[in-house]
């Protein structure tokens, strides 16, 4: 009986798809590909035929445009569910075409290594209008700054900058961060302005199935506060969201007092990296204070002489490919006497954004680096943290791991 009942089951999709098929098609129905002078159709499209004014033998320095079917077009549908959603694509040809394409489509995002904002529009949390190719723009490069600091391009990849001997030498502990996060293959992909940008990881954000989620849909309400909150915020977190920033990168930068520099309309500004990055308060929607229509060009970091005495220190799951559940950028200045002249620390996996551990720096200076010193200075940091149901381990969690790094730092000569 089964049987019987699979292979109707499977007579019935097949009448229905042969109808599908030798339905005639309208011109609504077609999906275009658009270049700036010819149309490529969708037949065209599956069987790689190219005209001779495609995008292959367009130049380098063209600015190309793709429009990619509608959602509500029948060559997009499969029973009645939409499979897409409509949005174009194009390619900048340099900074300032970029910002101009954006800022006609609010709703447009920048496209470089694209390894979470591909993930997100699978899953159908981000749902852009406009995708606007920047990966040609020369915004890659590693450079030295007249007063020993280093700007990093918005594009380089994650892993060209860990592997960069100015930033192994002078900042390791960016190059350790980089290094612990994803795998060498997302690495090789990712660049430093996406890595500014991701998106929390939070399983509440990130599948749309669950329909509470004040970061996805403002006002549904924050499902991880009753929920499963085991990698949420400890530090930080507000009644409408307990996510965190999943970046590693960004801990460190936030240890290193980096600069965004950021490029819209009116020009290019800084951006102190301690502002770059938001608390979720009563917008939890809004990751960053990056304007709509600004493109991330580049990150500076200043001249730090013991940025050399740095380590970065995660705490996972798994030793490699996992977020963390807490992690902790920690840099010291040292006197001959073992004194605490300055420190930087910077906590990970804890908060809605890279967390400056400002109360513990206070504690360290002018101290002696021993555990006491350094037990102190974490048990001043979490004292206003605040657990759920699943996450409370992480309080003694993140206290340990502020005193293992700051070990680590102190011993190394």
């Amino acid at each position: 009986a089964a049987t019987s009942a699979v292979a109707a089951l499977i007579r019935t999709f097949w009448r229905l798809l042969k109808k599908r098929k030798q339905r005639p098609r309208s011109d609504n129905d077609r999906q275009q590909i658009h270049t700036d002078d010819t149309q490529i159709s969708e037949s065209d499209a599956r069987t790689h035929r190219t005209p001779k004014h495609s995008v292959r033998n367009r130049t380098k320095n063209s600015f190309v445009s793709r429009s990619f079917g509608s959602a509500t077009a029948s060559s997009r549908r499969f029973f009645g569910v939409a499979l897409m959603n409509p949005f174009t694509y194009s390619r900048a040809a340099d900074a300032d075409q970029a910002v101009t394409a954006i800022s006609s489509k609010p709703q447009g995002k920048f496209l470089g290594g694209g390894t979470n904002l591909i993930d997100l529009m699978k899953m159908g949390v981000e749902t852009p209008n406009e995708l606007v190719d920047i990966n040609r723009l020369p915004l890659g490069q590693i450079e030295e700054l007249p007063d020993k600091g280093l700007r990093i391009g918005a594009l380089a990849r994650n892993s060209d900058v860990a592997k960069h001997e100015l930033i192994k030498t002078r900042y390791p502990v960016l190059s350790e961060a980089l290094l612990s996060g994803a795998s060498p293959q997302l690495r090789n992909m990712a660049t430093v302005g996406g890595n500014l940008l991701q998106r929390t990881r939070c399983y509440y954000f990130y599948d749309p199935a669950f329909p509470a989620c004040n970061k996805r849909k403002p006002g549904s309400g924050c499902g991880a506060l009753e929920g499963y909150n085991r990698i949420h915020a400890i530090l930080g977190q507000s009644e409408q969201c307990i996510a965190t920033n999943p970046s590693d990168m960004c801990v460190a930068l936030a240890a290193l007092d980096a600069i965004v520099r950021a490029r819209g309309p009116n020009g290019e500004r800084d951006i102190a990296f301690a502002d770059f990055h938001r608390l979720p308060g009563d917008t939890p929607e809004q990751d960053t204070n990056l304007r709509p229509n600004e493109l991330i060009i580049a990150v500076d970091l200043p001249a730090i002489s013991f940025a050399a005495r740095s380590h970065y220190l995660k705490a996972r799951d798994r030793a490699s490919y996992a977020f963390a559940l807490v992690s902790v950028a920690a840099a010291l200045d040292l006197g001959s006497n073992k004194k605490i002249n300055a420190a930087r620390l910077a906590l990970g996996g804890v908060a809605h954004k890279p967390w400056r551990a400002n109360a513990a720096e206070k504690i360290l200076i002018g101290q002696e680096a021993n555990e006491k010193t350094f037990r102190a200075a974490a048990e001043a940091e979490l004292a206003l943290a605040k657990a759920y149901k699943y996450n409370s381990f992480k309080i003694e969690l993140a206290k340990r791991a502020i005193i293992r790094a700051l070990t680590i730092v102190a011993e190394m000569s």
